[in-house]
């Protein structure tokens, strides 16, 4: 399994995120979330805002992240003016 983590340090607009969820749910081969990050163990958390793609394997990713949707997602997000994330790639093998 392979987990694309996006981490925002401030929170996004929530409409605005919506309208992007709809886009990013349109990747193939995944399935996303997102979400306020509330808490953490110590103190206040580093990121305010997540968003998560959940692909079955690496061959899936690899696809997903050759597509037209997924790169669609990158621009939407610039467009739009959303905080500079932290993306990282998770494997959960």
């Amino acid at each position: 399994m392979v987990r694309v983590l996006v981490l925002y340090d401030e929170e996004p607009d929530a409409t605005a995120y919506a309208e992007h969820a709809e886009l990013c749910r349109q990747v193939p081969g995944g399935t996303f979330r997102h979400g306020k990050v509330f808490g953490s163990p110590m103190g206040e958390p580093a990121h305010r805002y997540y968003a998560e793609w959940e692909f079955a394997d690496q061959d899936a990713f690899k696809a997903a992240a050759s597509s037209d949707e997924f790169k669609a997602t990158g621009k939407d997000a610039y467009k739009r003016g959303f905080p500079q994330p932290t993306v990282e790639f998770v494997s959960l093998d």
